[in-house]
């Protein structure tokens, strides 16, 4: 590698290093240096329409395949929108490093366009917010904010890069990625206390987040279930943690509200294993207030404590050498606790919900006879990306997945706008595998612009639109709160005209009967393809059955 000329060509040379192929991002003026540096060679460009998505897409790249996603801005503005991206990355857990430019040094200590204070904007939505201002520590700045990005809690890290600074001559060569050593597994005395609890627990269920999600814990999980079953619950972001042949042990997907059957079984458990779960996931306030039975935390990182969430036992450290080291410590069950009355309603009420679901044949299209066809169109192994709204709650509960990290969801800021971004990374992340995302038309429109961008790219993708005309997520807490919606009614877009307008492939169901028919010409597709979905939210209510005037967004 040929001596950096610049603090720009030092830049580029250390995300080559460090194996970075992918930077999404928009050029400007205080980075165009690096720009022209990425036309002779690094990483290549994913051009994007707007800095917000280059986050939403930097973001699941890197949770996707385990190396920090990168997004490139300009100063002012372009840093400024990319705050939605990086808190939904660090609330999240997706590791990601992003790049912003700044004015040049010299010019700080006046009032000059699109001059900001980067760091400190960046400060509160990610794990570590820094600006450089010595071209030759380039190196180390980007070396440890990767670090930072994935070490436990996963998230954003963001470099400000003045001007001047990459403009300057260097000395410094990159450093090489530092193999990060992984954490040891809890305190033996910590595992025989939890292990005591569970042998002596009357009902236990484990409750499976987004942590929980990470393969070698999946894998761990699921080896401990093999050889003592427990009824499971997990979090939207844990979906897929558990697989068919363990199907015995699922009761269900939970968040946002306590409506859920799987709720019931948390409120009468007497002992809770936590597993790889945050806090942002589902509100400790909301399922485990007045709960009185002992509650076990097994994670990478310490929770914060509060008044509903104050674990009897920790198990920190590293979470599949805790779970191996826990089930040898399980006893054998005289019962099956999978087999309990309640579990078993529990399941069945999840079941008897599919079974009606796929039975609604008007029009427009209820969720559940949509989900149900989906689903026995798909694989396995298809990504799916859903975005915020009701489409959220509805594909969150009752779309079923058997892998980790197959459906994906935006749970700690519960951002809208990200599926067709996401999409596209999914298509870079996993190429020849088949993707699909869905939105409501208020989400869609956030970030539609990205058409273009995946149609340039030549995306392989089939993202479905819901159609309502309304933001309805917002609109039925309004009618529950208030007795009435306001300010989320909106105009119709034809969806099919608007793909064709990027370049892309549109496609109406017109019918319950057209359900799988147009999917399977959708999946068939080459190129992004768009499926406009006119849905019934006529029994949206049912999501907030039982809720007071408390209900979140």
């Amino acid at each position: 590698m040929a001596k950096a000329k610049n603090g720009a060509e030092l830049l580029v040379q250390c995300l080559e290093t460090l194996g970075v192929k992918y930077i999404f991002g928009i050029p400007g003026a205080k980075v165009d240096t690096i720009f022209d540096v990425l036309a002779d060679h690094g990483p290549r460009l994913i051009l994007c329409r707007h800095e917000q998505n280059a986050a939403f897409m930097a973001g699941m790249y890197g949770l996707l395949t385990g190396i920090p996603g990168v997004c490139l801005v300009t100063s002012g503005p372009g840093v400024t929108n990319l705050v939605t991206g990086l808190s939904t990355a660090t609330y999240d857990g997706y590791p990601m490093v992003a790049f912003g430019g700044n004015v040049r040094r010299g010019l700080r200590h006046i009032k000059t366009h699109q001059s900001l204070e980067n760091a400190l904007v960046m400060k509160p939505v990610t794990k570590e917010s820094i600006e450089i201002y010595d071209s030759d520590v380039i190196p180390e700045a980007v070396v440890n904010a990767f670090r930072h990005s994935i070490q436990p809690p996963l998230g954003a890290t963001f470099i400000s890069l003045p001007q001047d600074v990459l403009m300057s001559p260097v000395e410094a060569v990159p450093i090489p990625r530092v193999p990060s050593s992984a954490p040891g597994e809890a305190g033996a005395g910590a595992i025989e206390q939890a292990a005591a609890l569970i042998n002596a627990a009357r009902q236990p269920v484990i409750f499976a987040g987004m942590f929980a999600s990470k393969p070698d814990v999946t894998k761990a999980l699921r080896a401990l279930l093999n050889g003592y079953p427990v009824p499971v619950v997990n979090t939207y972001q844990a979906a897929g943690v558990i697989s068919r042949d363990l199907f015995n042990c699922y009761a269900g997907s939970l968040g946002i509200f306590r409506n859920q059957p799987g709720d019931r079984l948390l409120k009468e458990a007497d002992v809770v294993i936590t597993i790889g779960f945050d806090p942002a996931e589902y509100d400790p306030e909301v399922w485990n207030k007045g709960r009185t039975g002992n509650l076990i935390d097994i994670a990478e990182h310490r929770s914060a404590i509060d008044r509903h969430f104050q674990p009897t036992v920790e198990l920190i450290g590293d979470m599949t050498a805790s779970l191996n080291s826990l089930s040898q410590k399980l006893a054998p069950r005289a019962d099956d606790a999978t087999s309990h009355p309640l579990v078993l309603e529990v399941q069945d009420e999840l079941l008897t919900a599919k079974v009606e679901g796929a039975q609604h044949t008007g029009f427009p299209i209820h969720p559940m006879r949509f989900i149900y066809e989906l689903r026995n169109l798909l694989g396995d192994d298809t990504t799916v990306l859903c975005d915020i709204g009701s489409i959220y709650v509805w594909v969150a509960r009752y779309f079923q997945a058997y892998e980790p990290q197959r459906l994906l969801f935006s749970n700690g800021q519960q951002t809208l706008g990200v599926a067709l971004p996401w999409a596209i990374a999914a298509c870079l992340a996993r190429p020849n595998e088949k993707v699909v995302s869905l939105s409501g038309d208020g989400g869609f429109l956030f970030s539609a612009m990205e058409l273009e961008t995946a149609v340039r790219e030549r995306c392989n993708f089939v993202h479905i639109v819901w159609c309502d005309g309304s933001y309805d997520m917002v609109k039925i807490q309004q009618v529950l709160k208030y007795g009435r919606p306001s300010g989320v009614e909106f105009g119709r877009v034809d969806i099919v005209k608007y793909a064709e307008a990027f370049g892309a492939t549109g496609l109406r169901i017109n019918s319950a009967d057209e359900i799988g028919s147009v999917l399977r010409t959708a999946l068939a597709t080459p190129g992004p393809v768009l499926v406009e979905v006119p849905i019934d939210y006529s029994h949206n209510q049912d999501l907030c059955a039982t809720v007071s005037e408390h209900a979140r967004s």
